[in-house]
């Protein structure tokens, strides 16, 4: 049996440059989601990023999630990458909340790269509003 050398590693092709922005940006934002009786517990990772850089919002139902960063390049340093892991961009997330949801209703904090969000649950048999009906007149 001869022993030949592996020209084309499989692992080689299982690198990001292959795979394109898709795998890049389904590692951004990882969330784990809880539920108890009265709220939805989002936990997303945002390592790198400051509070400032974040920003929330509620439309048409809809959470949103965005984050932008920045890499800032020290002049002084020497040589040049040969590769790079670090994000560097905006990137955006979105989760379905209901429109019953309102964002004074959302309590966010941020701490050692961790976005926490607490959602409460909306009934929508509570915000139900009684029927009116416009009178009839002779």
């Amino acid at each position: 049996m001869m022993l030949m050398p592996k020209i084309f590693d499989d692992d080689f092709f299982r690198d990001d440059f292959f795979r394109g922005k898709d795998k890049m940006n389904f590692q951004l934002m990882k969330t784990d989601i809880r539920e108890d009786e009265k709220e939805y517990l989002l936990e997303v990772d945002l390592p790198g990023y400051k509070k400032e850089d974040i920003k929330i919002d509620v439309t048409d139902g809809y959470l949103t999630i965005h984050a932008k960063t920045t890499d800032e390049i020290n002049d002084e340093e020497k040589g040049k990458y040969v590769r790079r892991e670090r994000f560097m961009g905006e990137c955006t997330r979105s989760f379905y909340v209901g429109d019953d949801v309102k964002e004074d209703e959302i309590k966010a904090s941020f701490k050692n790269g961790i976005l926490k969000l607490e959602v409460p649950k909306i009934n929508p048999e509570d915000k139900k509003e009684e029927k009116k009906y416009i009178e009839i007149s002779d």
